[in-house]
């Protein structure tokens, strides 16, 4: 049996190679996305997004940066759409800056 390339494989090549090679199962973990305490869009590494920016910043700097943030949701709470999203986020960010200090 002469074998020219994947794309001209029989099917009963195919069938044979399921036989020697099972598939292998993957057993995969869904983490529910929390837009609020946890957004996946800032977990897409090894270390989650809050503790780098945290790591970079001296303790001062990030009880600042924490206590911007939580402004910034208050501020802007009623313009984008998202009233409760926005007022949740505004407490995450002063809870956590009430957890630092």
């Amino acid at each position: 049996m002469s074998y020219l390339g994947i794309n001209s494989a029989a099917p009963q090549e195919w069938d044979r190679l399921r036989k020697t090679h099972p598939a292998v199962e993957v057993k995969t973990t869904v983490i529910e996305s929390d837009p609020v305490a946890s957004p996946s869009h800032y977990n897409t590494g090894k270390v989650e997004c809050i503790v780098a920016i945290q790591e970079s910043m001296s303790e001062r700097e990030f009880k600042g940066y924490l206590k911007g943030n939580s402004m910034k949701y208050l501020w802007r709470y009623d313009y984008k759409g998202k009233a409760e999203e926005d007022l949740k986020k505004a407490r995450w960010y002063l809870d956590k800056l009430i957890s630092v200090l």
